[in-house]
């Protein structure tokens, strides 16, 4: 293969999360976009060299993302609504870019809403930025 035909995977660090109404600005990470389907195995009377395995039901983990403190309480207000009992859910995509910004692939969460909250842990010796982190739980995803 030649060099110039190499398709060298993209970098992790080019990322934004767009959650409808809510315009938090950049998050520094974002995980958990994971999936994964149960396997139920079936025994089939007279067959004895190996077991069925059939498909069964799909789960989606929890996305956790994080993010600097900033003047904005539009995340923990979210949160705050379920707490309160009166959750709403929203669409949320991961987008993932390109070095020059195009837009490479997209995940979008379907009806996720927020299940856990952590604020900064703060030290007097650490001059680094305060995160805090939110766990979306979700209804799935798809990717574009």
């Amino acid at each position: 293969m030649a060099l110039a035909d190499r398709k060298d995977p993209y970098l992790a660090a080019h990322f934004c999360v767009e959650i409808d109404g809510i315009d938090q600005g950049g998050f520094s990470d974002c995980s958990g976009l994971e999936a994964k389907t149960d396997v139920f195995e079936y025994e089939e009377g007279g067959l004895n060299d190996h077991k069925h395995k059939l498909p069964g039901r799909t789960s989606y983990t929890n996305v956790t993302l994080k993010w600097g403190v900033t003047d904005s309480n539009a995340l923990w207000e979210w949160y705050q609504k379920v707490i309160q009992g009166k959750f709403e859910r929203k669409d949320v995509s991961i987008v993932q870019y390109s070095p020059d910004q195009t837009e490479i692939r997209r995940w979008n969460l379907r009806e996720a809403y927020p299940v856990r909250w952590a604020g900064p842990t703060f030290s007097a010796g650490n001059a680094a930025v305060s995160i805090e982190t939110l766990e979306l739980a979700h209804h799935g995803f798809e990717v574009q």
